[in-house]
């Protein structure tokens, strides 16, 4: 994939939709390109939160450690974006990432990010958008889960 093409995809993300498209190029540049094969893990529940990733190409499932088990709460595909809440809140990971079939990522240093979210106050709105959605997604999850075990 050329430097166009990962700034394309970029675009097409909504944290990074309005970044003008310098900014983008240098994102799509310093960002690391990481390809994972079927049943390879990107991240560890637990693991110090260093890096948020873009999904290129393939799908990821979401796992979170139980008293019983894996359980899968969430599957990632093309321009999803995801560990950006270890990152944010300073936090370990809260679930487990693994590839689903052979994924292609770009990964975005916690520094880097950083300085995006310095630079352009709007991707600190498109945060607070997203994680208020999957809040929203898992208390709605919630109710539904405790509802069926009453």
């Amino acid at each position: 994939m050329s430097l166009n093409e990962e700034v394309e995809l970029l675009r097409n993300i909504p944290l990074f939709a309005k970044l003008e498209p310098s900014k983008l190029k240098l994102l799509a540049f310093t960002s690391e390109r990481i390809t994972y094969e079927t049943d390879q893990v990107l991240f560890r529940q637990g693991d110090v939160g260093d890096a948020a990733y873009i999904i290129v190409d393939g799908s990821a499932k979401v796992l979170v450690e139980t008293g019983e088990g894996e359980i899968e709460v969430a599957t990632l595909g093309r321009n999803d974006f995801v560990g950006e809440i270890a990152i944010l809140c300073d936090v370990p990971r809260t679930a487990t990432v693994r590839a689903s079939s052979q994924t292609v990522t770009l990964r975005i240093t916690k520094d880097l990010f950083f300085r995006l979210v310095a630079e352009f106050p709007q991707m600190s709105v498109e945060i607070m958008r997203e994680l208020a959605s999957r809040l929203e997604q898992t208390t709605q999850q919630l109710r539904e889960a405790l509802a069926q075990n009453k």
